[in-house]
């Protein structure tokens, strides 16, 4: 069974070098950064592999890259009944420095930008490195999840909001945006004007229930104000080896950003996570089935055992990927969450207020590990928080 083959074990977890298990002293369980811990599907070690074999780890060459586009585009269509237009896909080395051009290029200077809060950090970042005028339109937690707060979007938008730096599904919340959602978000576009950079990047790790919708697969007027970033990277754990890809919904826009920003300045992917991309996308199936299966029941377990042990963490189950929005200020903890449960449980969490100034008494918790890591994080949190109140 393909999810046996997800067992990793602690002592395994800790020789790795990445960031997520060296940023904190060994006895730290590393919950944060939004890295999986599961091993890699074998096709993909298979291609990586395949290139040490062969010797051939040098430029790309500009027949892969358009494969690469190729297979973005089949993978739209097929997954998600999206037809993109191959000549304006663009690979690059990385979403957030893609990101950075598309909001550079597309957004005058002190033009205003649309995020909707909280938000992953790099997004508030972006905003203000390049000088733009933040408009706050914060997400609303309803009774099970969290919803787009269109009527306030409408007032917030003033003469200088020129563009929406959207993430769907949304990253920390885990919201997959159904159609009606989209449709009332695309109207107001429509209405005042603007362009859309949308980030995709979780789009494969729907949980059951949850179906994703690109935002350019809208229609041809959404489309063709709507700049696509994506990537294999977090769906299938390799954001190390760099690759990921723009796709612009008309050609105005790409001339829009290519004329600022040639392509050369943003890089290209290495022919590792050309060879990495196109083998997830075209053998991963099986494995990422295995994936989504595993993080459904880790999702499950959280809630289980905050109904059980912390009834009072406010918690909605994301609809897509792996990460958990804890809401610990009922808890009245000592001191703010993150450093709380740093200093008394050994759990290293992601700090709220890094992903709004509204954000202070939440933490992000990434679940996508093996069931005995988690239960031990679940156990120090909760034993934790007995010992404080």
């Amino acid at each position: 069974m393909e999810r046996d083959r997800l067992e990793v074990t602690l002592a395994e977890l800790r020789r790795r070098r990445g960031s997520k298990w060296t940023a904190f002293a060994p006895d730290v369980l590393p919950a944060w950064v939004a890295d999986m811990d599961f091993p890699i599907a074998e096709p993909i070690k298979e291609a990586v592999l395949g290139v040490l074999e062969r010797n051939d780890a040098g430029y790309p060459g500009e027949a892969s890259l358009k494969e690469l586009g190729s297979a973005f585009a089949m993978r739209m269509s097929n997954r998600f009944g999206w037809e993109p237009d191959p000549r304006r896909i663009q690979p690059v080395g990385d979403l957030i420095q893609a990101m950075i051009a598309s909001v550079a290029t597309l957004c005058p200077a002190g033009g205003g930008v649309v995020i909707q809060t909280p938000i992953y950090p790099p997004f508030l970042q972006i905003v203000e490195m390049l000088g733009r005028h933040l408009v706050d339109n914060p997400l609303v937690a309803g009774a099970d999840r969290y919803e787009m707060d269109l009527d306030g979007l409408r007032e917030a938008i003033d003469d200088r909001t020129r563009l929406i730096l959207f993430c769907n599904p949304h990253n920390p919340t885990g919201r997959v945006f159904e159609r009606h959602e989209l449709e009332g978000l695309a109207a107001l576009v429509l209405e005042h004007d603007l362009i859309v950079v949308s980030d995709e990047v979780h789009s494969d790790l729907a949980h059951a229930g949850g179906t994703h919708i690109p935002f350019a697969s809208l229609g041809p007027e959404i489309a063709s104000r709507t700049v696509t970033l994506t990537a294999a990277t977090k769906a299938f754990n390799i954001a190390g080896l760099k690759c990921a890809l723009i796709h612009f919904g008309s050609k105005d826009l790409k001339d829009r950003q290519t004329s600022v920003f040639h392509p050369r300045l943003l890089g290209v992917p290495n022919v590792f996570g050309i060879e990495a991309t196109l083998a997830a996308w075209r053998d991963g199936e099986e494995w990422l089935a295995a994936v989504i299966e595993q993080l459904s029941a880790n999702r499950s377990r959280i809630a289980g055992f905050l109904g059980e042990h912390l009834p009072h963490v406010g918690f909605h189950p994301p609809e897509a990927s792996y990460l958990a929005w804890l809401d610990c200020g009922p808890l009245g903890l000592p001191s703010r969450p993150h450093e709380f449960f740093l200093s008394e449980a050994r759990v290293a969490l992601s700090d709220g207020r890094e992903f709004s100034a509204r954000s202070d008494p939440f933490v992000r918790l990434n679940f996508a590990t093996a069931p005995s890591v988690l239960e031990e994080i679940l156990e120090r949190m909760g034993a934790a928080v007995e010992r404080a109140t």
